[in-house]
């Protein structure tokens, strides 16, 4: 399965992007899918997981309320409308196929498909 994702840029405080990553080369519309942003000096964290139904769909306590992860199956397509967008959100952010199947959606060690990550740079 190979990732692209896009849409990053610069925004201003209060703004809104929405990324996006393509799937190819394989049947990731299968599987759940999810963003995880790494911001300088930090570790990758999860931002939002999303079931391969999109039955379930989790967030990140910091995101929740503001960011929205729809993907359409039909296009093999996930995206991640962020709004309301912070300093504190910039990031390189990261698109993933999940392939490790249990409870936990929020460890990088799930995800076995990367793509190349979009830079999303928030002004104050």
């Amino acid at each position: 399965v190979q990732l692209q994702a896009s849409g990053g840029g610069l925004v201003q405080a209060g703004g809104f992007l929405r990324l996006s990553c393509a799937a190819s080369g394989g049947t990731s519309n299968s599987y759940g899918m999810g963003w995880f942003r790494q911001a300088p000096g930090k570790e990758r964290e999860a931002v939002a997981g999303i079931s391969w139904s999109g039955d379930r769909i989790y967030y990140a306590d910091s995101v929740r309320g503001r960011f929205i992860i729809p993907r359409d199956n039909a296009k093999n397509t996930l995206y991640l409308q962020m709004n309301s967008l912070k300093p504190e959100d910039t990031a390189v952010y990261y698109c993933a196929v999940r392939t490790r199947f249990d409870s936990i959606w929020d460890s990088a060690s799930r995800y076995g498909y990367w793509g190349q990550g979009t830079l999303v740079t928030v002004s104050s």
